[in-house]
C-alpha cells in the first residue's frame, strides 16, 4: 500500500452518502488546514481527487493524509498539488493492530519518549496520541 492507497473500511466517519463526500472531506481538511489554498475536492467510488495549492511538500503530505484517512477513501489522486515534490524527508507508516505511538517512536527513532515528535508531525491526523486505529497512515519525519 503506497501513500495514495488507503484501507476504506477504518478511519474516521464523516459521511453517510458519496454525494456528501467531497463537501465533508474539504471541510475536514479546511478546519486544521495544512497550508493548503483553493481547495477543491472531488469523490467518486472511493477515490479522493485533490486540488490546490500548497505551500509546502508538508503541507501536501498532510492534506492527503487528512483525505485518505477517512472512511469510505481507497485511494487519493493528488492534481495541482502534486507540483511539489512529497515523501523526501518524511517516511510513512500504516499503524497496526497492537501499535502504540511509543513503540512506533522505538523502532524508527530508537527512543519511545519520542513519540511526540510523530504527534506533532500528524496533529491534524492524529487529535489524541491514546486515539490510534489500524489502517491509519501517519507521517515520521526523518
Amino acid at each position: 500500500m503506497g501513500l495514495f492507497d488507503f484501507a476504506t473500511n477504518m478511519g474516521r466517519n464523516l459521511f453517510n452518502k458519496e454525494e456528501d463526500a467531497p463537501q465533508k472531506i474539504q471541510a475536514h481538511i479546511e478546519e486544521d488546514n495544512p497550508g493548503v489554498t483553493d481547495l477543491i475536492v472531488a469523490f467518486h467510488k472511493g477515490v479522493v481527487t485533490l486540488s490546490g495549492n500548497a505551500e509546502s511538500s508538508e503541507a501536501v503530505e498532510k492534506a492527503i493524509l487528512m483525505a485518505g484517512n477517512v472512511m469510505g477513501v481507497s485511494e487519493i489522486i493528488n492534481n495541482v498539488l502534486s507540483k511539489l515534490p512529497i515523501g523526501q524527508n518524511t517516511e510513512y507508516y500504516e499503524i497496526k493492530s497492537g501499535d502504540t505511538l511509543w513503540g512506533i517512536a522505538k523502532k524508527f527513532y530508537g527512543n519511545g519518549s519520542k513519540y511526540t515528535s510523530i504527534v506533532e508531525a500528524n496533529k491534524e491526523v492524529i487529535k489524541n496520541a491514546d486515539k490510534i486505529f489500524p489502517g491509519q497512515k501517519i507521517r515520521i519525519p526523518k
